[in-house]
């Protein structure tokens, strides 16, 4: 198993590195690999519609987007986690998820995702909501922990005293790699679900 973790935190060490710790802690008695790749302190820009990546199967802006795409294709898991601007996750992270999943061609069905959310106090739930739009999208199933799954504090380590918090990570990461181990699974007695073509309509026609 191998799952890649992403914090969207300008802080390399805020709260949300306290809850991916816990996480990767988690997933490598496990015996999953991990990496968490430090989105937050990069400068990314947003995507401009070019569609170049259709043909180049990458991103026309070359950093940490295309940088992070292997290591995505790679992966059987993926956690995304991201501070709480305004009852929505940072801007930073946004335009990088945003880059990732739509420049990446290859198949994404069956990759097993989940969204943290870590904030002082409110906007949570509406940040944990948006993360997962990403997964539900691509095909790829989300695993649950036992509550949204969330870390409070607001100076950097605090959330390390969020009991609660830090044992919905512990429940998130089992509840993974039971998700992803049940794939592997069905994937080598069934093979993947069938797809039928894509059919893409607009609401003028």
């Amino acid at each position: 198993m191998n799952v890649l973790l992403l914090n969207g935190s300008p802080h390399k060490e805020g709260n949300v590195s306290v809850a991916l710790h816990e996480m990767d802690r988690i997933f490598r008695q496990e015996g999953a690999d991990t990496e968490i790749v430090h989105i937050g302190n990069h400068a990314i820009r947003g995507c401009v519609a070019c569609y170049s990546c259709k043909e180049k199967g990458a991103c026309v802006f070359d950093d940490l987007v295309n940088q992070t795409a292997a290591k995505f294709e790679q992966c059987d898991g993926l956690v995304i986690a991201s501070p709480v601007y305004y009852a929505s996750a940072n801007g930073t992270m946004i335009s990088f998820l945003d880059r990732l999943f739509y420049s990446t061609p290859f198949d994404k069905t069956m990759k097993v995702g989940a969204s943290v959310a870590a904030a002082r106090r409110g906007g949570l739930s509406s940040t944990f909501d948006e993360l997962n739009k990403y997964f539900f999208i691509s095909g790829m199933p989300v695993a649950a922990g036992q509550y949204w799954n969330s870390v409070h504090g607001r100076e950097a380590g605090e959330a390390s005293e969020d009991a609660e918090g830090l044992q919905g990570m512990r429940t998130l990461a089992r509840n993974m790699v039971f998700l992803m181990r049940s794939i592997a699974l069905g994937k080598e007695k069934y093979g993947l679900p069938e797809r039928e073509p894509f059919i893409q309509t607009n609401f003028i026609r």
